[in-house]
């Protein structure tokens, strides 16, 4: 077994290289190797002072400079980060925008107040983390996680340095303006996908929604049903002034609805989009071309201000056998199948299995210190580690693929003699479902 530690964590510096020459400085060249074998290896705590003692350096002390108190830029292994996912899953990928939160107690940790927790499913106190994950089929990597910082924390100018939040980020942003920018900061360093994923807490956010239009990006969002959508025929036309100077603005000739209400007469279909571990996944589904109510808002008859229609998108409706109801827009192209816009709407799901990988797996949720540039760092390793058994999954599934060929043919050649048969082809070899990391129990 310890042959087997020595094979993965050298084929991990073989890997690290890239990274490693971004960082130039000898001592941070070996500690970023260290930190991210001990996120790996096995231990159920991933934090400094545990590690150190499996890594048997003795003192954390050169651990902790590593993370949470040395000099050094973290945007060159970010952008690395970038580089080797887009090698791995870029070009036929989705881009997931998500969150996720890590459970704190006290007030002290940076960005650390009372928020919604999805992985608790209520308001608890924790850290708010705005996630980038890019995935092909289900093979998740994941390119940024950026904290969000509350009310609370955005107007306390002398808290932010406390936690040595950097001038450039101690301004209020919301998550999708987070989103938005790490989306940048993505296409910036060339990475590839068609889709842009998002909930509806992203959803909702017409500027949003509009950044994603103005970057010529395709995206499926959740929303509330209760966000408002006009017919996709609705034409703008003059009002007849019953007195008084004529109108000098276009008005709808029809008035916005609720999305739910747009869905109510709509025909709906049973369609699975996946197999999942009990069988096919499937739900009910209901599409029809909109107008989203997100234009410039403008007084419209006694209806006070009302938004007018802006881009022509789907408006997708999923009745899940719970009985849940939700609904989504999409700005795939006008003739694309329901099961077409039903599979991409659900291809989310991916990001939600690898937060989960992050924290259960490699301590996303295990760092113990109180600063920005510390968790930050902590996630960017955990982030490198997740990148690094992705690339081992990818490779294990091609060499396997290849077997199977190999072995398909031989058989095909051995009948071929006077026996011509039909025969079907391998199917094509699915990247391996580790629900737990492989690597951790080859060290263990």
């Amino acid at each position: 077994m310890a042959g087997g530690t020595s094979d993965w964590k050298e084929e991990l510096g073989r890997w690290l290289q890239p990274f490693l020459d971004r960082l130039g400085h000898k001592a941070r060249r070996q500690m970023c190797p260290l930190y991210v074998s001990g996120l790996i290896g096995p231990g159920d705590r991933k934090s400094i002072q545990p590690m150190a003692r499996r890594l048997a350096l003795g003192a954390c002390d050169q651990l902790h400079h590593f993370i949470a108190a040395g000099v050094w830029d973290a945007g060159p292994l970010e952008t690395e980060l970038l580089v080797q996912a887009d090698k791995l899953v870029g070009g036929d990928a989705v881009l997931v925008i998500d969150d996720t939160a890590i459970p704190k107690k006290g007030t002290h940790s940076v960005g650390v107040a009372p928020q919604y927790a999805s992985a608790l499913g209520k308001t608890a106190n924790c850290q708010t983390l705005v996630s980038l994950t890019l995935a092909r089929g289900e093979l998740p990597v994941m390119l940024a996680l950026r904290l969000f910082l509350p009310e609370g924390w955005a107007s306390n100018q002398a808290r932010l340095k406390r936690a040595g939040v950097p001038a450039e980020y101690r301004t209020a942003r919301t998550k999708p303006e987070m989103a938005l920018a790490e989306i940048d900061r993505a296409i910036a360093a060339g990475v590839r996908f068609g889709c842009v994923l998002a909930d509806a807490g992203y959803g909702l956010s017409a500027p949003f929604r509009q950044g994603l239009t103005a970057r010529k990006l395709a995206w499926a969002v959740g929303i509330p049903r209760h966000l408002k959508v006009y017919p996709a025929d609705v034409q703008m036309i003059w009002p007849i002034a019953g007195r008084g100077r004529p109108r000098q603005r276009h008005i709808p000739d029809t008035l916005s609805i609720p999305a739910e209400d747009m869905l109510a007469n709509a025909r709906w279909r049973t369609i699975s989009w996946r197999t999942g571990t009990k069988g096919k996944l499937k739900a009910r589904f209901a599409a029809v071309r909109v107008r989203v109510a997100d234009g410039p808002p403008q007084r419209i008859r006694d209806k006070g201000q009302q938004h007018l229609p802006g881009e022509e998108v789907w408006l997708i409706g999923e009745h899940r056998t719970s009985g849940e109801k939700k609904y989504y827009l999409a700005t795939l192209p006008a003739k694309a199948e329901l099961r077409t816009l039903a599979a991409t709407i659900k291809a989310r799901w991916i990001c939600e299995q690898a937060h989960q990988q992050l924290k259960e797996e490699l301590g996303l949720d295990h760092f113990e210190g109180r600063s920005w540039q510390g968790l930050h760092r902590h996630a960017l390793m955990t982030m490198i580690a997740y990148a690094f058994l992705q690339y081992r999954r990818l490779k294990t599934a091609k060499r396997e693929k290849k077997n199977q060929w190999a072995a398909t043919s031989a058989d095909t050649a051995r009948r071929a003699s006077g026996h011509p048969r039909t025969y079907r082809r391998a199917t094509k070899a699915a990247v391996p479902a580790l629900p737990k990391m492989d690597l951790q129990r080859a060290a263990a």
